[in-house]
């Protein structure tokens, strides 16, 4: 077993691509910190997602934006918008299903909650979360199950896992 080159390593995302047929957004609902959103913007970058929606969220095209992003910015589209309400009534009007991802009374399990090949996950605030608007306005909420002593995740850990579960069920579907 070796590392692969990087002919390898296009020959094996191009694979990938060939098998992802379904779309996945992001909707930011105010994430400020512009080293998260730079996380954020990477993974989604590295996964397709196919574009984001700011609502009240840091500019991907901000300065410190790319110093964790790495020049991936350039590789998304994103819309700005005040607040993430009309972030997600423009991403259902492009076609998505929305799903907040979000600790609440309600909310099922991310593994198991219904999602469609569309798909705009929302995701909130460091420390604040979804707002109560956001979370109305959602079609579905979900979490992400912890086994540990620790409460949540980071925001950029928490949207890696989301929109890598997204693609794997579009994957598993196929």
């Amino acid at each position: 077993m070796s590392q692969l080159d990087g002919t390898g390593m296009k020959r094996l995302h191009r694979e990938w691509r060939r098998r992802t047929t379904g779309r996945v957004a992001l909707i930011l609902d105010g994430v400020g910190n512009p080293f998260n959103v730079g996380s954020i913007v990477r993974t989604a970058a590295a996964e397709r997602v196919d574009h984001v929606y700011l609502g009240g969220a840091t500019s991907p095209s901000h300065d410190k934006v790319n110093k964790t992003a790495l020049g991936t910015a350039r590789y998304l589209t994103w819309s700005e918008f005040e607040s993430a309400v009309p972030a997600i009534d423009a991403a259902r009007a492009d076609g998505y299903q929305i799903i907040a991802i979000e600790l609440t009374s309600d909310a099922v399990p991310l593994h198991e909650v219904a999602m469609e090949s569309d798909v705009a996950l929302v995701i909130g605030h460091e420390d604040r979360g979804c707002t109560p608007a956001t979370l109305a306005a959602a079609d579905r909420v979900a979490f992400i199950p912890q086994l540990g002593k620790v409460g949540s995740l980071n925001v950029a850990s928490a949207a890696a896992i989301a929109i890598y579960e997204a693609r794997r069920r579009n994957w598993a579907s196929s």
